[in-house]
């Protein structure tokens, strides 16, 4: 598969939309062992003078344990026929079954970090963890809490370093 190279901030644009419309597929572990799962959450910028993608992910979740052993990730930004796929994604556990292999999605070796990429996915950013911290429900806003944890299982954000973003070039021929 061939691959564009790019500043981090090229598809930020792309990768917003499609987040707000579908959401993106967060992959962290190796090509031997690794989860997706949907995210709807997640931003870019510059923090310590690098290009950085914040996550948030419950420690419920099945990827906590990968982005925790790794310590990276890739964000992979889904094409619109795949809103299905990313639904799947997000509501069945990587614990309970193997995602990649009933939605037929193909895992290919980053570039730069150890998690992989999905080759059916549109755009990629490959991050390596720089910090994290846990959410702390007392300097929350008092009506997030009630919405976004009634059973208070609150997120780790995980601020990673983009060392890579690129986009696949074989989705728009």
């Amino acid at each position: 598969m061939e691959k564009i190279n790019t500043g981090f901030t090229a598809y930020l644009q792309e990768t917003y939309e499609i987040m707000g419309k579908i959401g993106l597929l967060l992959v962290s572990g190796d090509t031997g062992s690794s989860n997706v799962m949907a995210i709807g959450w997640g931003t870019a910028g510059i923090i310590w003078g690098k290009p950085i993608f914040i996550v948030l992910v419950r420690p419920s979740r099945y990827t906590f344990g990968f982005i925790e052993k790794k310590g990276e990730f890739t964000v992979n930004v889904p094409t619109q026929d795949m809103e299905e796929i990313v639904t799947f994604c997000g509501s069945t556990s990587g614990r309970d079954r193997n995602k990649f292999k009933e939605k037929n999605l193909t895992v290919l070796p980053a570039k730069k970090v150890v998690s992989p990429i999905i080759k059916e996915c549109r755009i990629f950013y490959e991050c390596r963890v720089v910090h994290k911290n846990n959410v702390i429900p007392a300097e929350l806003a008092p009506d997030i809490p009630p919405d976004f944890y009634p059973q208070g299982d609150y997120h780790r954000v995980y601020f990673g370093e983009i060392l890579a973003a690129y986009k696949n070039k074989q989705k728009f021929l």
